[in-house]
């Protein structure tokens, strides 16, 4: 009986969702009351009461913000979006997830990052994957697997980056109508997203793009060449017109901080119709990279407060990778909530940690999530009962030696020579004075929650 009221209720939520997704704003206090009296989960029934908190007050940015993406988004868009994402990602692949975790004896991720191909149009100053080898590529056979296999653990969101991903248009579209299941996220330097590509991805209406800035146009031409903001603000034009969902991809550094916190480029992004921002911070991956590139730690504080403002104020989804810490309960990667698969088919904990056991070709996913690099890294999470210190890389370096050697990992880097305590100690003075400013911080976190 139990079981059949759970697949009752999915099915509901389901057609309700969809119902929901084909209407405006005015039908959200009718179908919010109606969504309390289905049976769900405790934790789904924690986040429709959040929910429920901003979408009944018409004058929230939260409101504007669904109100936008009900209204500018195209119909096929709006529904394959909503009902993969909220349905397929969050409602029934978190208990997929969940019960796959409880069989295998370790968690499985929300979430795969995973690299079509190495090949990059641009040459970006202090690009995270510029120390891996720029023709690796993975082919669709393989792209294709790992996606199938991630759902049959309930793995609905694929996520991809590179190199430039859009160099295999193409296969993405093919692999977007095979998994039509799926969200897939492309992070994207926008330069190649062309009228064609826009009317294939209103097609098959279950992909959506991070575009990568560095700023407004100075800033970001700076780092990735002449004319490439402007050509990334056509590329949201295109997609905006076309009712298609987008949002930037932003590395704050010592030199963009101030700017990328700006309520002036937030604005913009809102202006420009994006629903999403991810926020990163600089990390010096691979031997001569310039550390000093890194944000401060009196940065890193400040973009944190802006954050939490602007989700207060701005009708836009901003998620801030590191500072998120505290929400997400620590590090998510090795596995926990995602995975990163670089191009040549290396199955690393995340995308900055360029260390792995095991390579895709060779193992199935999910033993590649019983690999040692990943049981080393889940034996250790948290990496500190700090959440505002949450990185094994940059915030408690002496954790990553400890499961590099622990679980005999290798490098994924051209540059191999660099031991894992060479790399801790030219992060040892970042993280112990990021230390302090973060154990202030949580002191005062943990004393309010009292």
């Amino acid at each position: 009986m139990d079981l059949a009221r759970t697949q009752l209720g999915e099915k509901i939520i389901g057609q309700g969702l969809k119902y929901l997704l084909s209407k405006d704003m005015d039908d959200i206090d009718q179908l919010i009351d109606w969504a309390e009296k289905l049976p769900m989960p405790k934790n789904h029934r924690e986040y429709l009461e959040s929910a429920k908190k901003f979408l009944k007050d018409k004058d929230s940015n939260w409101y504007q913000f669904a109100q936008r993406l009900l209204s500018e988004t195209d119909p096929n868009v709006k529904e394959k979006i909503g009902m993969n994402f909220f349905l397929n990602a969050n409602f029934l692949g978190v208990q997929k997830q969940n019960k796959a975790a409880n069989e295998l004896g370790h968690s499985v991720p929300w979430a795969i990052l995973i690299d079509p191909t190495e090949r990059c149009n641009l040459n970006c100053t202090g690009c995270w994957a510029g120390d891996y080898q720029r023709d690796e590529e993975l082919d669709f056979e393989t792209l294709d697997r790992v996606m199938s296999e991630g759902e049959e653990l309930g793995i609905y969101f694929t996520l991809m980056s590179g190199g430039e991903p859009t160099l295999r248009k193409k296969d993405i579209i093919k692999l977007a109508e095979k998994h039509p299941s799926q969200v897939i996220l492309l992070f994207t330097n926008g330069t190649l997203v062309d009228d064609e590509f826009v009317a294939e991805m209103k097609r098959v209406g279950n992909i959506t793009l991070a575009f990568s800035l560095e700023g407004f146009e100075t800033t970001t031409d700076s780092r990735r060449g002449k004319g490439v903001f402007k050509k990334i603000m056509d590329a949201m034009d295109r997609m905006r017109k076309a009712g298609l969902i987008f949002g930037a991809s932003v590395t704050y550094t010592r030199q963009n901080t101030e700017e990328l916190a700006s309520e002036e480029f937030v604005d913009m992004l809102v202006d420009k119709g994006a629903a999403f921002a991810w926020y990163f911070t600089y990390i010096p991956v691979g031997k001569d990279v310039d550390v000093d590139l890194m944000a401060t730690p009196q940065q890193r504080a400040y973009m944190y407060e802006k954050v939490l403002e602007y989700r207060q104020t701005k009708p836009i989804f901003i998620m801030d990778f590191w500072n998120d810490g505290e929400i997400s309960h620590g590090c998510i990667a090795g596995g926990k909530r995602y995975i990163h698969i670089n191009a040549k088919g290396d199955v690393e904990p995340c995308a900055f940690v360029h260390y792995a056991t095991c390579n895709i070709k060779d193992v199935s996913l999910k033993e590649a999530l019983s690999s040692p690099l990943m049981m080393a890294y889940q034996k250790r999470q948290p990496f500190n009962m700090n959440h505002h210190r949450p990185c094994p890389l940059i915030d408690n370096p002496e954790m990553m030696v400890e499961i590099v050697r622990e679980s005999g990992a290798y490098s994924t880097q051209l540059s191999d020579d660099e031991t894992p305590e060479e790399f801790a100690q030219k992060l040892k003075d970042y993280s112990d004075r990021w230390a302090k400013i973060a154990d202030e911080k949580w002191s005062k976190t943990c004393a309010a929650a009292k």
